[in-house]
């Protein structure tokens, strides 16, 4: 079932018309949620996400959109499908139907679709650079728009090119992020992801582990610039998501990396993700 406007319809039943904003212009945003059991996943996180970024696209919040009713729906969507040890979710807000690039309002719908989760972290993981298109760097860049062209495209190089995942670049040609999410690489005592003047995603799982990391006086964080070059010389990489969590690099070209600082960081987010209001 999913869940359109807090209705509950089977797919065929959803009136999604060819005058739908999402469908014709992108104009729409989402969230990708982890959901246990009774639990939304670092769900305030994700709220405030949403409301930032519907804000930044002058979306106009509904007044029912409060945290605890879209938690509520977010579980009633769940519940509708077989049981299972985690779900994925996938929560889109769009405006509605009409106008051309103009919209004739800016009210919204929204639809929540759920399914069981069965993505483990992989133990061999391979990585590459796709250098055919850029992901421009600036605030527009750091929200979750449904514009995702350059994910797909980048995702069909990896897949024929057999690597798991493709870095993506901007404008400067700097390290943005990976097709599916945030990046890290340890090197020593220092670990650095792309700043957000790079163009990546704000990413859930990142701030968490952005804040793990400055509470263990082991590492030193640094948001800034980094080359695909700098990537090469690393003693790690990982990736983050909010349905992944954290997924170690094992090989980038021809660099192969360990995964110790990797796997103690997954282990620190398991924590949380149980522990967390």
């Amino acid at each position: 079932m999913i869940n359109f406007n807090g209705e509950l319809l089977s797919q065929e039943n959803i009136q999604i018309t060819t005058q739908n904003r999402a469908y014709k212009y992108g104009d729409a945003i989402f969230e990708t949620i982890k959901v246990l059991p009774s639990k939304v996943v670092f769900w305030e996180d994700h709220y405030f996400r949403l409301m930032a970024s519907m804000r930044m696209l002058r979306m106009k919040i509904p007044l029912s959109f409060t945290l605890e009713f879209l938690e509520q729906q977010i579980l009633q969507t769940v519940a509708t499908q077989e049981q299972a040890s985690a779900y994925r979710v996938r929560l889109n807000v769009f405006r509605k139907d009409g106008g051309l690039y103009l919209p004739e309002t800016n009210t919204v719908d929204y639809s929540m679709e759920a399914a069981p989760l069965v993505h483990k972290t992989k133990e061999s993981y391979s990585l590459d650079v796709y250098k055919d298109f850029y992901n421009y760097s600036g605030l527009l860049s750091t929200i979750k728009t449904n514009n995702r062209m350059l994910n797909t495209l980048a995702s069909i190089f990896a897949e024929e090119n057999e690597v798991d995942n493709c870095i993506l670049l901007n404008e400067k040609k700097g390290v943005v992020e990976a097709t599916n999410g945030n990046i890290f690489m340890v090197k020593g005592s220092v670990i650095k992801t792309p700043a957000l003047t790079e163009g990546c995603i704000k990413g859930i799982v990142r701030n968490k582990v952005i804040d793990i990391i400055l509470k263990n006086n082991q590492y030193t964080l640094e948001e800034t610039t980094i080359s695909p070059f700098e990537i090469q010389k690393a003693d790690e990489v990982f990736i983050t998501n909010a349905i992944i969590g954290i997924q170690p690099v094992t090989s980038y070209k021809k660099t192969t990396f360990k995964t110790i600082v990797g796997k103690k960081m997954a282990s620190n987010l398991s924590v949380l993700q149980i522990t967390s209001a």
